[in-house]
């Protein structure tokens, strides 16, 4: 279940935007481990929205899912990878004051040993991309 950096609380005190970082598998492909995101706290949440939210039975936890569907209670919310675990099938629902912000644009650090030419051209082509939304969750999630 992608984790996200503490630093996001300090900053979302004061600003509307703040920064995380992932880690763990849950959002592949979408996210990867060590990614950076923007995001934007109090954003109005959409159904294929990617948002940072407090887990429900740990809240001192920072996850990133997929916003899937609104329901009864509040947010169904999904990872990209079905194989993760880690999301609304395992604790349900999550309230809507769970749900922290929306998740903008991601970086993606360079990995190291990138040398050659074609590398360095390959991770300058996709290092800063928008998080666009999703409609593959709530498609996977009327398929169950």
């Amino acid at each position: 279940m992608p984790e996200l950096s503490q630093e996001t609380e300090r900053v979302r005190g004061v600003l509307p935007f703040g920064t995380a970082e992932v880690t763990g598998p849950s959002m592949v492909p979408t996210l990867l481990h060590g990614d950076q995101l923007v995001v934007q706290y109090g954003a109005r949440v959409r159904p294929g929205d990617v948002v940072v939210l407090r887990h429900p039975f740990q809240q001192d936890l920072l996850v990133v899912k997929r916003a899937a569907e609104r329901r009864e209670g509040g947010w169904w919310v999904l990872g990209d990878n079905s194989f993760a675990g880690g999301d609304s099938t395992d604790y349900g629902t999550v309230p809507e004051e769970l749900v922290l912000g929306k998740v903008w644009f991601r970086y993606r650090p360079p990995t190291k040993g990138q040398r050659s030419p074609f590398a360095v051209a390959r991770w300058l082509w996709s290092a800063a991309r928008p998080v666009l939304s999703g409609r593959s969750a709530s498609r996977r999630l009327r398929a169950r």
